[in-house]
């Protein structure tokens, strides 16, 4: 065979790792399952921070709705980080302890935290749990982060969804249906096999021994999953619980969901880059199959990215055996292509079809198709400084 047919094999080979570690978590997240009944013993003190810039528009709200589930001896605590608007008027006016932050040479989510932190250890409570400022608890997530946190005495992720906003386009339900899948399928099949999640960036539980420690201060645009990952590699990897549930909604305006869009799924591909393949290496070195779950996990690109890759390597495949060369690449390409079709198809069932229609789903090819000068931009002018994404009405 040619030096183009190993290298085009190589490719699909490299590619089908992914494309397995997806359809293997939907086929055990597939079948259905009861929620789990709340652990009994007592709920420890906490205290929930909120990083909020700018967020005006929304922090009512959360205050209001986080202070719902609060018991004696919780705080909350809202940072106002580098605002240019009422948020910590308002938060104060909603019932919130509020401290304010600016530091304009040091921005993002992460400077943010490590602040709240700090002035919480003047009177440390047992855990912190981070709740986003755009966010709302369903009924009894804090009772749950809680008590599972103080039974496992690992970090906790709650089931962190983001739904459409009526009357939304393709594009934001497909997106809706493609964050369903990596948020709740997926950490759902690592659950079920006793393995860790990753970080999601809201809705997470911390012991206080363990967030007063941890290295928060950065610019990270994906400060989440990288937190998640070092957690991971100090022994004490997140654990998902599916029956806290915080929500969010997609921005309507195209401005928003593009500068979401970048953050995470360049931060994403950053750390796929970066963080992989010394986990994977310290993993082995200590036998540690938790941290190599997770970095298995943490390889699967976004699904977008994943179904073009190998719609696009099959169809250069296909070409190259119809001039002559090797059919083995095409095979591999197309098998590859078509389970995670498959994968799909069942993950839509399980989980998509409230979100979006069966011929929605045929179309989401072309979504993915949309989404290549996002991708081209990760390779000629990568995101790199965390920028908070735009909210409706801001």
């Amino acid at each position: 065979m040619s030096i183009v047919s190993w290298l085009l094999i190589v490719a699909g080979l490299l590619l089908l790792v992914p494309v397995l570690i997806f359809a293997f978590q939907i086929l055990v997240a597939f079948p259905g399952r009861k929620p789990a009944g709340l652990p009994a013993g007592r709920r420890p003190r906490i205290a929930v921070l909120v990083p909020a810039h700018d967020e005006a528009l929304g922090i009512s709200a959360t205050v209001h709705n986080i202070r719902e589930q609060l018991q004696a001896g919780d705080r909350l605590l809202v940072v106002a980080d580098n605002c240019s608007d009422d948020t910590a008027a308002l938060a104060v006016a909603a019932g919130a302890e509020v401290i304010v932050r600016h530091d304009t040479s040091r921005r993002g989510k992460g400077y943010a935290l490590d602040f709240g932190v700090r002035h919480l250890a003047a009177e440390a409570p047992e855990a912190v749990v981070i709740v986003d400022a755009d966010c709302q608890l369903e009924a009894g997530a804090l009772a749950y982060l809680s008590r599972v946190g103080l039974q496992s005495g690992r970090p906790v992720q709650a089931l962190y969804l983001m739904h459409a906003p009526p009357h939304a386009g393709l594009k934001t339900r497909i997106a809706a249906f493609a964050w369903r899948v990596k948020n709740l399928l997926r950490p759902l099949a690592c659950l079920r096999l006793g393995l860790p999640c990753q970080l999601m960036g809201t809705g997470m539980y911390f012991p206080w021994a363990m967030i007063s420690q941890a290295q928060l201060a950065s610019g990270h645009i994906v400060e989440d999953m990288k937190l998640g990952v070092d957690l991971a590699r100090a022994g004490t990897p997140p654990l998902f619980c599916p029956e806290a549930v915080v929500s969010s909604v997609f921005p309507s305006t195209g401005e928003g969901v593009q500068s979401q869009r970048t953050r995470w799924e360049h931060g994403h591909l950053g750390m796929i880059l970066a963080d992989t393949p010394k986990m994977l290496a310290s993993a082995l070195l200590r036998a540690d199959l938790r941290l190599a779950a997770m970095a298995l996990d943490l390889c699967v690109p976004p699904l977008a990215l994943l179904l073009l890759s190998m719609l696009g390597l099959t169809v250069v495949t296909g070409l190259f055996a119809l001039i002559g060369g090797s059919g083995l690449g095409f095979a591999i390409a197309f098998s590859s292509t078509a389970l995670l079709g498959v994968s799909v198809l069942l993950a839509w069932l399980r989980c998509g079809q409230d979100i979006v229609s069966f011929s929605d789903l045929v179309r989401a090819p072309l979504y993915a198709l949309s989404k290549i000068p996002l991708y081209l931009r990760f390779l000629v002018s990568r995101q790199v400084d965390w920028v908070r994404s735009r909210r409706d009405g801001s």
